[in-house]
This record gives C-alpha cells, sequence and structure tokens, in this order.
C-alpha cells in the first residue's frame, strides 16, 4: 500500500512538470522575437531578490523575456563556501536535464550545478543548491509554486528544442555604478570583479559568454592558445580573445569605473550589507501567507565602513561577524 501511495505521488508530482508554458507567456515571447524551442539563460540578483528569464532569437542574441520576484534567498551577499553556511551561491552554473527535478518536495525544482569547477578547486564544499518552490529556503533560490512551474516549464521546452546546458549566472547585485561604489570596501570585491566581467561580456553582446577556468579565477570567452585544456587549480595556459570583444568590454568598464569614481567624489560611503538570513523582493513583504519563517525576513542592516572599519551604534565589527557566523551554522540542512 505504501508503494502504491509513494507511487501516486510521484506520478502527481511529474504532472506537475508537464504543465504548458502560460499563453501569456508564450504571446511574450512572440512579441521579443523568440519561442518556445529557443535556448534560454537565467540571471539572479541576490540584493535586489530578482531572477531573470532570457531566451534567445533567430539571430543568436538573447533578449530578456521576464524578471520574476524571488520569494526567498538565504545568508548574505558573497559566495557559498562550505556546507551548511546557509549561502546562496554566486557564480556561473551550467544546467542539464538530469538536474531537473519533477518529483521535487518544493512543487519542482532544478539543481544549478553548484559547485563549478572552480568552487572545488578553491575548496569550496556543499551542493543540492536549488531553485524551487515553496517559498522556504536554506541556501537555495526560492520561488513561489507558480513562478517554478513556469520558470520549468520554459526550462523543459529550451531542452526539447534542443539545448543542451542552460547557463545560470548567480550575481550578488546589479552591477550597477551604484552598487560598486557602495560595497567597494567589501572583502568579496576581488571575485565579485570577476563575476562583474563576467556580466559584462554578456551585457556587451548579449550571447552568452563561454566561461573556463584557470588560475583559480573565472576567464571568459577565450581559448587557449596551444590546445592546453583548461584546469582551475592550474595556471592559465596563453590565452586568446577577440580584440574587438576585449575593446568593447574595456570601453564599458572604463565607462562604468568613471561613474563609480564621481559617486566617490560625491560621498557616496562605502557600506556593509548585513542580512538576518537573506532577504525577499518588495512584492512580498505584505503576502505573508506565501513566505516561510518570515519572522525571519527583516531589512538589513546597513553599516557605513571607514577605511575597512565597521560603524555601527550597537555592535563591533567582531561581535557583527561571531552573530553573523553563529546564525549561518543554525539549522544547515543537508548538504547545503
Amino acid at each position: 500500500m505504501a508503494s502504491l501511495v509513494l507511487a501516486g505521488c510521484q506520478d502527481s508530482f511529474s504532472h506537475r512538470s508537464q504543465a504548458p508554458i502560460p499563453t501569456e507567456t508564450l504571446a511574450l515571447m512572440s512579441q521579443i522575437g523568440t519561442d518556445q524551442d529557443a535556448p534560454m539563460l537565467i540571471r539572479a540578483y541576490k540584493k535586489e531578490a530578482e531572477l531573470e528569464i532570457w531566451k534567445m532569437r533567430s539571430d543568436g542574441h538573447y533578449v530578456r523575456l521576464k524578471t520574476y520576484p524571488m520569494c526567498r534567498w538565504s545568508g548574505q551577499l558573497g559566495p557559498k563556501t562550505r556546507e551548511g553556511d546557509r549561502q546562496v551561491p554566486e557564480g556561473f552554473y551550467s544546467i542539464t536535464p538530469a538536474q531537473m527535478n519533477p518529483n521535487s518536495n518544493y512543487y519542482l525544482s532544478f539543481n544549478v550545478g553548484y559547485p563549478n569547477q572552480l568552487d572545488r578547486a578553491l575548496g569550496h564544499t556543499g551542493g543540492a543548491i536549488m531553485v524551487h518552490g515553496a517559498c522556504s529556503s536554506a541556501g537555495c533560490f526560492s520561488m513561489t509554486d507558480a513562478q517554478i512551474a513556469e520558470i520549468y516549464a520554459i526550462a523543459r521546452s529550451s531542452f526539447d528544442g534542443g539545448q543542451q546546458e542552460i547557463q545560470m549566472q548567480s550575481f550578488p547585485f546589479r552591477f550597477t555604478a551604484e552598487n560598486l561604489a557602495k560595497h567597494r570596501l567589501d572583502p568579496n570585491m576581488a571575485f565579485w570583479e570577476q563575476l562583474r566581467e563576467g556580466s559584462d561580456h554578456f551585457d556587451v553582446t548579449n550571447q552568452e559568454p563561454k566561461v573556463a577556468f584557470c588560475g583559480r579565477h573565472y576567464v571568459f570567452n577565450v581559448t587557449s592558445e596551444n590546445g592546453q585544456a583548461f584546469d582551475a587549480a592550474a595556471p592559465c595556459p596563453p590565452l586568446s580573445q577577440s580584440a574587438e570583444l576585449m575593446q568593447a568590454v574595456s570601453n564599458k568598464a572604463d565607462k562604468d569605473n568613471a561613474k563609480i569614481a564621481e559617486l566617490v567624489r560625491r560621498g557616496v560611503a562605502p557600506v556593509r550589507v548585513v542580512y538576518q538570513d537573506g532577504g525577499q523582493h518588495p512584492f512580498f513583504s505584505t503576502r505573508f501567507a506565501e513566505v516561510s519563517r518570515p519572522e525571519a525576513i527583516v531589512p538589513p542592516q546597513e553599516i557605513k565602513l571607514d577605511g575597512g572599519t565597521l560603524h555601527d551604534g550597537n555592535k563591533q565589527p567582531s561581535q557583527l561577524s561571531k552573530a553573523q557566523d553563529t546564525h549561518n551554522h543554525a539549522e544547515p540542512g543537508g548538504k547545503k
């Protein structure tokens, strides 16, 4: 009897995974010059709590289809480094059909592909990081059930159309001049500059950047001049890249850096943003029925920095770090 009940549950879950793309979304695809079989790409932003779906047009360039308010993400800004830290990872990841889970306990889900080769080379641990429904997160990108049903259907259709891997770009925030100016003293900035470069490659071309790993960092749209294989833990081989693309990315970075410098001159203070345990999009601020553990969702503290020193009337830097670390180790939940 138990096996029959289980089979029935799995059949029900599997039916969820076959739900069609809503007609309104199909109409939107047509309006922007793409269709349900075209490849897709995902971009996620933790601070803004938004997840974007991009679809490829017939000319090979991507166009943004929809932006979904993220119902829940956990942890702090910064990459995931260890199992149980409740951190949503940051980086470039690949999603294959094998990572789609039609029988998820979180309505539907798919594994984002953490850890990637660079994460492993850096000794980062953990796994089972998902985009899923149920609006509950312990290191995942959590959406509502209706949102994940639509995102899952779009991904399924892209795979049915022949796409082998979906690139997911996970960022701490949108790489605007204001965000970069505010977070300029963050200890993660060197890593975030790598992600920013990959983001700029996409923004300049509207094409999926080719991601590789060497020298314990990301490299984008490069080839090995001598045919040597890329190894995330080994020094980079001699690299070549389109001079035109390099110039375009450099020009964008120069313009953005000038804006950052101007904001600093105008007195934009460096800050550290501290979350109690992640965040959510403001859209859900009054929709508590859809949110797990709403008591954990409080506005983050934006603490001003002066020469790398935290200024907060109630806590010293060491106290903030200790409190944050204690919270991150609470209720680790599986490998996450």
